[in-house]
């Protein structure tokens, strides 16, 4: 469990059963991760069963935001781990299904939408360099400190989109941080339960608010740009940020079946009674709280909702 400022106190201890000790509960890790390695009920370290997991899962719960972040590709991560920059060599592809309504900034916005926004909220000073520039560059500028950011904070605070009243909260809590106005060159996008986002390399993301199961690369490599007290590394940020626009954050789910092709896993939702027969390694969490490991051919009834990870090439397209 791992005990972070922005964690819910409630979602967590209730989802597991136990009671809330007043302390914020922001993450359970399953996984064979050396920062959170998962033990069976014996003591037995999972890792002695299955070995180094290509995989990490986790349930996070947001009562506040975090960080605004991106990770890098493949090929940045192992050129940065060979320099010290980077963790570990491994790319940190991730999905995110919500277990709670959940909000999010997830890329970077398709531009016509950026510039309606920032018009509809008086923003005219980012607008402009949006328009001009692209989007791309006026992140880069809102960084270097180029383009006033206190311009564009101040003309939120006569607007009540969703998106001026994020930047009134968060300037309150970071005054003067310039990813504070990046936000609003990022889609905001709130999730209902089931609902899921994927977030590639270089997607810069931030969670806002909610509670939600994330699979992803068993990676530590995450570079930060603000809404932290955390270190930020602006230079190394925008080196590997993907400034593309995202035009649909919100990701397809076919069937059940959130796919995290980079990393060859995907979340399955068993419905109540549903059978599963695993293929691999396997983990699952149930919405009853149940955390399970799965060996090779183990044949698994679930008796509540649940979500088991299993490998992309042995399920049906």
């Amino acid at each position: 469990m791992q005990h972070y400022a922005w964690g819910d106190r409630h979602f967590l201890p209730q989802f597991l059963g136990v009671t809330p000790d007043g302390q914020p509960w922001a993450e359970l890790w399953l996984g064979t991760h050396p920062n959170g390695p998962t033990y069976l009920a014996d003591g037995t370290p999972l890792a002695n069963l299955t070995g180094e997991l290509p995989y990490l899962l986790k349930i996070l719960s947001a009562a506040e935001p975090l960080s605004l972040q991106t990770h890098p590709t493949t090929s940045q991560a192992r050129e940065g781990f060979d320099r010290g920059v980077f963790a570990d060599p491994h790319a940190k592809p991730e999905l995110l299904v919500a277990l709670t309504p959940f909000e999010a900034l997830c890329g970077v916005r398709p531009e016509a939408r950026t510039i309606e926004l920032l018009r509809a909220i008086t923003a005219d000073d980012l607008a402009d360099v949006v328009e001009a520039e692209g989007a791309g560059v006026a992140l880069e500028r809102l960084y270097h400190g180029d383009l006033d950011a206190a311009s564009t904070v101040q003309a939120c605070a006569s607007s009540d989109r969703p998106e001026a009243r994020w930047v009134q909260r968060l300037e309150t809590m970071y005054p003067g941080d310039p990813s504070v106005a990046v936000t609003l060159l990022l889609n905001h996008v709130s999730l209902l339960p089931g609902e899921a986002l994927h977030l590639t390399a270089g997607n810069l993301h931030g969670y806002l608010s909610g509670s939600g199961i994330e699979l992803m690369q068993a990676s530590d490599n995450v570079v930060r740009g603000g809404l932290t007290v955390k270190h930020v590394d602006i230079d190394l940020l925008l080196s590997v940020v993907d400034s593309t626009p995202l035009v649909e954050p919100v990701m397809r789910v076919i069937d059940g079946r959130y796919k995290l092709p980079e990393a060859e896993v995907q979340l399955i939702w068993l419905n109540t009674g549903e059978n599963h027969t695993s293929t691999g390694h396997e983990l699952a969490l149930s919405v009853a709280g149940d955390q399970l490991y799965l060996a090779p051919n183990t044949k698994f009834v679930a008796s509540a909702d649940t979500f088991v990870v299993t490998s992309i090439s042995t399920m049906a397209p």
